[in-house]
């Protein structure tokens, strides 16, 4: 059986054609990340995003739980979104209030169901978990909001019980039942057997709430909604509690790429959500997480690489691409390099070397990679200018002056002179810090040069020697038009590494254009 074939027959099995809905939850669980607290600034850019990404319901917070939490939610409900607005309230009515208070468009209360929690947290009888969940089901749905009803804990909950508070709940009116596994204890075969119990059981539409604790939570939100369950809850980078939710893109590119489920996703903003949510939270996304780490779609062992080079989907998914994401393919130096990628990236310099000096090169850049170290782009083109005795030029851009202003009291600001092709330009631009504002000034010397927007994509700083006065050597990512180039800068002076290491990567980026647009 073909993989081509084999997918078309997963699809079948699934029911393909079905609409799944994202429940996205970054602004409540998300926030539950430890160490992580969004400024409402970050929370409304963040609902921005979602709502351009396209998911159906955002989850806001939890209103009642600070006058500046109830005062973001209420902002976002007025802010024009085509997503749902959903806010979290315990089953008590002055959570409820809260919400309703805001405008949200669905009240999500939840109350425990295990016995666990039952009896050690609530102190609640079965009785009353139902007597409550029924009142507080109806109080929303009086109140004219659409009604989302969890029970917590679901997945340690007597199963006879669990069915119980659930035709409870549908029966006082509530829109949708959500099934968490608030511990994250599941596994996909339990989950599916779960689900499906609940699925014969009632007739509203199921959602599911997945917590990572075994890494399982994409695993268990694929078997929910292969058991029936139209909504998955998820989180951007999968942040929230402890290991945190099930993860947004990892999700929805299963759910549409694997299973050929319809969502409502723009999956090309997925790349551009996930980098957000990093920025805001600090959190950094491991180089080898799916769909939106830096790996993702790298490549850097000689036989893969030559691979993609010729077919991308010889060492890729196909039925997944870096460009249904928004990310970028890689070509990476390492000791693992082949000559194929060695020979793609000098083309694009517009070196050409013999096979006896390409066969040296490639034996460097091997040495160098393993020595431990990243080999970036501007290292290769070096290695290649000694050995074919082939000068790149000068130097388009050239650093002259710099000087950087940064205090408790005073704006980060950076003042440079650069020579660009001959000409001298003198600009100063403010930053979050001195190396963004330096970086920012250069970008708007070398715009008019590029013709289109230079970004930093990647930045790395390391101390390769100790003390106080240690060179730091600064690793960068800089796209231009779809390509990426790296570079190094090594310096004592961290802002003067950043921008060596910038400089040197824009230069490569002019010598390909240069190199382009002689071969056109």
């Amino acid at each position: 059986m073909s993989f081509n074939t084999y997918a078309q027959t997963a699809s079948d099995a699934a029911g393909g054609s079905r609409y799944i809905e994202i429940f996205d939850t970054t602004l409540r669980d998300g926030e539950q990340t430890p160490g992580i607290s969004f400024t409402n600034e970050q929370k409304m850019r963040i609902a921005l995003q979602l709502d351009r990404l396209g998911v159906d319901v955002i989850e806001a917070g939890f209103p009642v739980s600070a006058p500046e939490e109830k005062d973001i939610v209420r902002n976002i409900c007025k802010s024009g979104l085509n997503a749902k607005v959903c806010g979290l309230a315990r089953v008590l009515t002055d959570d409820i209030d809260a919400c309703i208070e805001c405008g949200v468009d669905i009240v999500h209360i939840f109350v425990s169901t295990s016995e666990i929690q039952r009896k050690y947290t609530t102190k609640m009888s079965d009785e009353q978990v139902k007597d409550v969940t029924y009142e507080m089901v109806r109080y929303v749905k009086e109140h004219g909001c659409q009604c989302m009803f969890s029970a917590m804990d679901a997945t340690r909950t007597e199963l006879e019980f669990l069915i119980d508070v659930f035709r409870v709940a549908e029966e006082a009116g509530a829109d949708i039942l959500n099934i968490p596994d608030t511990v994250g204890i599941s596994e996909p075969f339990s989950m599916f057997k779960l689900v499906s119990a609940v699925h014969d059981s009632v007739k509203v539409p199921l959602s599911v709430h997945c917590h990572n604790d075994f890494g399982l939570a994409v695993a268990n939100s694929l078997a929910a909604v292969k058991a029936g369950v139209s909504q998955v809850q998820v989180t951007v980078n999968g942040i929230g509690e402890r290991a945190g939710n099930a993860d947004l893109s990892e999700t929805v590119m299963s759910l549409v790429s694997i299973y050929r489920f319809r969502t409502g996703i723009k999956t090309e903003l997925l790349f551009e959500t996930a980098k957000l949510v990093e920025r805001f939270t600090g959190i950094h996304i491991p180089a080898n997480k799916p769909i939106v780490g830096e790996n993702a779609f790298s490549h850097e062992s000689g036989i893969h690489a030559h691979g993609v080079l010729e077919r991308s989907d010889t060492f890729e998914p196909g039925i997944m691409t870096p460009e249904m994401v928004g990310h970028r393919r890689r070509i990476v130096l390492g000791k693992h390099t082949g000559r194929h990628s060695i020979e793609q990236k000098l083309t694009e310099f517009g070196i050409h070397p013999t096979k006896e000096q390409l066969e040296e090169i490639l034996s460097r850049v091997k040495k160098l990679g393993a020595s431990g170290k990243l080999v970036t782009d501007d290292d290769l083109f070096s290695i290649a200018e000694i050995l074919t005795e082939i000068s790149g030029g000068e130097q388009a851009v050239k650093l002259k002056e710099l000087a950087v202003m940064t205090g408790n009291n005073t704006l980060p600001t950076a003042s440079l002179r650069v020579e660009v092709r001959g000409k001298d330009k003198k600009l100063s631009r403010i930053g979050v810090g001195p190396v963004d504002a330096a970086i920012k000034a250069i970008q708007d010397a070398i715009s008019d040069e590029l013709g289109g927007d230079v970004r930093l994509k990647d930045f790395r700083i390391e101390a390769i020697t100790g003390g106080s006065d240690a060179l730091a050597e600064v690793i960068v990512g800089v796209e231009h038009a779809g390509k990426i180039v790296t570079a190094r800068g090594v310096r004592e002076d961290i802002v003067l590494a950043s921008v060596e290491a910038f400089i040197n990567a824009v230069n490569r980026l002019l010598l390909m254009q240069h190199s382009a647009e002689h071969r056109s």
